[in-house]
């Protein structure tokens, strides 16, 4: 009886060996989605980052087939991120500071009709491009009213053309489109991450640098002023405890000599004002706390 073997392509074993040598070679794997990514973009995003990383976009079985001989218990977990529109990348970077990169890369895009606003999308007021004709009915059918300046549609008062979580309407995309007005921003969605050097998966990566920076801010103030109360010297601390102690000594001298302590100074303010200076004291309370007390 003749015996039948499954043929399997030179072209699929080349794969196969590049996603393993570089499983081996590269310190983190990125697992991202590339869902709606147009192959315009997506070559703009890989010609941007060109050099420091590498970029495949494998079938799921071969990047699966690949993850599972690696024999390592924390990199199958990896292939629950692994569905349709998925990219593998793979760099000797970090793998949150290569996450950071993909979203920080994002590149402006234009709705297209259907498409859920991810937030209010507006046609600003102010002056166009757009000559006189079929766009001034295209424009009201929005809800735009607008006036003729130089021979050019002017739109007189701001719209929004879709709320977020609304569809984006045919009308407002092709408008949109006229007016050059890119709502939304695309591309690589980092899902989850190896890190080969350390052996550690990551199988949520969230990155908000802004929300980071302001968390470390706060931080850094409540640590500070434990420092300070502390007595706790450092190149950061050790003007505000000569401060403090100069204050405490000038107190003491005070209480020697019967000297009355001094009045401090009345902050003048307007009514309308108050609500805000309250308002960010609250704001800040948290960042600041102790900090206002080390000088009596």
């Amino acid at each position: 009886m003749e015996k039948h073997t499954a043929h399997v392509s030179k072209k699929k074993i080349a794969a196969v060996k590049e996603l393993k040598d570089l499983l081996k070679e590269k310190r983190t794997l990125l697992i991202a989605s590339i869902k709606n990514i147009p192959a315009s973009q997506f070559q703009e995003i890989s010609k941007r980052l060109r050099g420091t990383v590498v970029i495949r976009v494998p079938k799921k079985n071969l990047t699966k087939m690949v993850l599972e001989s690696a024999n390592n218990d924390e990199l199958k977990k990896i292939e629950e991120k692994i569905g349709d529109s998925i990219a593998v990348v793979f760099s000797n970077s970090d793998p949150f500071d290569l996450a950071a990169d993909f979203i920080q890369g994002k590149i402006p895009a234009k709705a297209k009709a259907g498409q859920v606003a991810t937030e209010d999308i507006e046609i600003p007021a102010g002056p166009t491009d757009l000559p006189p004709g079929p766009a001034i009915s295209e424009l009201g059918a929005l809800g735009i009213q607008v006036q003729m300046e130089k021979g050019k549609i002017s739109i007189k008062q701001a719209k929004v053309v879709a709320k977020t979580g609304e569809k984006i309407s045919k009308g407002a995309a092709e408008m949109l489109g006229k007016l050059d007005i890119k709502p939304f921003k695309i591309g690589f969605i980092p899902l989850a991450a190896y890190d080969i050097k350390e052996n550690k998966l990551y199988l949520e990566i969230k990155i908000d640098r802004e929300e980071a920076i302001l968390d470390l801010k706060a931080k850094y103030a409540k640590a500070l002023a434990l420092a300070v109360q502390r007595g706790y010297a450092s190149e950061d601390t050790i003007s505000l405890l000569l401060g403090k102690a100069a204050a405490q000594a000038g107190r003491i001298n005070r209480i020697m000599t019967g000297e009355p302590e001094p009045e401090a100074a009345p902050v003048a303010q307007s009514a309308e004002a108050q609500p805000e200076v309250k308002e960010e004291k609250e704001e800040h309370a948290s960042a600041s706390e102790g900090l206002a007390s080390l000088f009596g």
